[in-house]
């Protein structure tokens, strides 16, 4: 079992493995020119492979591909096979922007994918285009329906942003709730790649416009999960992300490994060890040593509670995965 330095147990490890993106999100990184970390920088999946079996071996039992954009790394489905093949029993999960995945839904599902978190801010084919900064809505509603046909879960996570698709809480949880699917209200981080003078609803502010046409009463979290649920009067569940409360990281189970081979013990923090050396001379004790010591100053909360509302975070979501 892994323990943090604040008697956390740790059991999520979220890989990124690539910061490439084909969108141009608002929030994440719209001023980003189209130029990547050469690929010589990046960990082979054999490496980021050597790592995950000394967290599955520690204790890990929940893994999340992430990116940038997770689909746009060549043979990802060869990588999720390894760890699938490795241990068949993980929650094995991926996070996508969905605009590449119909192709590809069934090959990932049939190499031990069990379930897909995809972005989706709104329904409306301008206001993607204003918020991704390219064409995309209709790619991303054909994944969507793909991966609930070939067997994958599916839930959807959306942020709102004042002026741009506010209007639109109730029509995307309505739409999540028509496909059987659960949605995710995310708050706007702060962060300093996000668009200038960009502003998100808090929790209350998405409550208050679903309360507007639905009746719902708290639901509690599921374990270690930083969703605070709701329920509606028909047993339909939704979710909100509130990292501005402290409580997001009361339990924190979760730790971060990039595609360049930096372990990052927190989504905030710019504090971050490599494994980079360790993994590619083999050295698995060395990699387990890195582990122990990013755990042990892994960092009791975040900085965006409201007594730190000054703060924005120097880390790039795109190299984290979110």
């Amino acid at each position: 079992m892994l323990i943090d330095g604040h008697g956390r147990s740790v059991s999520y490890l979220r890989v990124s493995v690539t910061e490439r993106c084909n969108f141009r999100c608002q929030y994440c990184m719209p001023e980003k020119p189209f130029s990547w970390v050469p690929k010589e920088n990046l960990l082979s999946f054999e490496d980021l492979f050597l790592f995950i079996k000394v967290g599955i071996d520690e204790g890990i039992n929940k893994i999340r591909i992430t990116g940038g954009e997770p689909l746009l790394r060549a043979d990802l489905d060869k990588f999720i096979k390894m760890i699938s093949d490795y241990r068949a029993d993980l929650d094995l999960a991926l996070t996508t922007n969905a605009y590449l995945l119909k192709p590809i839904a069934q090959k990932l599902k049939d190499v031990g994918l069990k379930r897909i978190n995809i972005s989706l801010d709104t329904l409306k084919p301008e206001i993607a285009q204003k918020i991704a900064q390219k064409d995309v809505l209709k790619k991303v509603l054909e994944g969507i329906e793909e991966a609930q046909k070939v067997g994958l879960g599916v839930k959807l996570n959306s942020v709102p942003l004042k002026g741009i698709n506010d209007e639109e809480i109730i029509d995307l949880l309505e739409f999540a709730k028509s496909k059987n699917m659960g949605i995710r209200y995310i708050e706007y981080m702060e962060n300093k790649f996000a668009k200038d003078k960009l502003q998100g609803l808090n929790a209350q502010e998405v409550q208050d416009i679903i309360a507007t046409k639905y009746n719902f009463k708290p639901a509690g979290r599921v374990e270690s999960s930083p969703a605070h649920l709701f329920e509606l009067d028909d047993g339909y569940r939704f979710g909100i992300i509130d990292p501005h409360k402290h409580d997001f990281c009361e339990d924190c189970n979760r730790i971060r490994l990039t595609a360049e081979g930096m372990l990052i013990p927190c989504l905030y923090f710019d504090e971050a060890m490599s494994i980079k050396d360790a993994v590619q001379k083999g050295d698995v004790k060395a990699a387990a040593n890195v582990l122990k010591e990013v755990l042990a100053n892994k960092p009791e909360k975040n900085k965006w509670g409201a007594d730190d509302e000054n703060e924005i975070s120097q880390r790039a979501f795109y190299e984290t995965g979110g």
